[in-house]
């Protein structure tokens, strides 16, 4: 990598970031930790919760998935860590 990219320029130009829109906004939902199949997506294959920044999920809905998840492990719905770590 070098000076300019780090920059958020390359050769080419400036690069151009795309703006993720929250889904749960956009799909006007709550988080909840009874939707297993909405909340397998923000946890990665180890069991960590995916951040703000790679999942695109506003600060608000971030702090509601994050009590979900949590909330859904408790309950064994979700598994803490992934079972087969090589």
């Amino acid at each position: 990598m070098d000076r300019g990219e780090r920059n958020g320029f390359n050769q080419n130009g400036p690069r151009r970031r795309i703006k993720k829109v929250c889904w749960f906004e956009q799909n006007k939902v709550e988080p909840d930790y009874k939707d297993i199949r909405i909340i397998y997506r923000y946890v990665t294959e180890r069991g960590k919760i995916v951040p703000r920044r790679l999942s695109g999920v506003s600060s608000k809905n971030q702090r509601k998935l994050a009590v979900a998840i949590k909330r859904a492990r408790h309950l064994a719905l979700l598994p803490f860590v992934a079972e087969n770590i090589k």
